[in-house]
This record gives structure tokens, sequence and C-alpha cells, in this order.
């Protein structure tokens, strides 16, 4: 399964909160600023949107885009 279909199906599911309050639209946007908390099988992942990307790019380009404000490894 493609990132963001399993991104928009936790969404639609209630496992994502932006700033708080629960989010179940797929194309809700997000600025730059956001704390999103995203429920995962394996616990929760809290992430403060840093910056946005001109182009999609792999993982390692992404991960500067987020503060993981569990400090744990990105």
């Amino acid at each position: 399964m493609k990132a963001r279909t399993s991104a928009a199906l936790l969404v639609e599911a209630g496992h994502v909160r932006i700033n708080g309050a629960r989010e179940t639209a797929p194309g809700h946007g997000v600025k730059i600023g956001d704390v999103l908390t995203i429920a995962l099988d394996r616990g929760v992942r809290i992430l403060k949107v840093i910056a946005f990307a001109e182009r999609r790019g792999d993982a390692q380009a992404a991960r500067l885009l987020y503060e993981d404000l569990q400090g744990g490894p990105k």
C-alpha cells in the first residue's frame, strides 16, 4: 500500500490529531508549526511540522521537515 493511501486510512479511522483536534478528512491541510499526533499499531508519534519540500523526496529528506517531539529516532 502506498504511503498516501496508508495516511488517508489513518486519518479516516480517526487515528490522527492536528493540534489536539481529531481529524477525519484526509485532504485537511497542515501548516508549519502544526503538531500531529498519530496513533500507530506500536505506539503514538508526536511530530511538529517545521518545513515543506518543493518536491517529493525520499525518507531521509522527509526527516528534515518535522521535529519528533518525543525525542525518539526519526
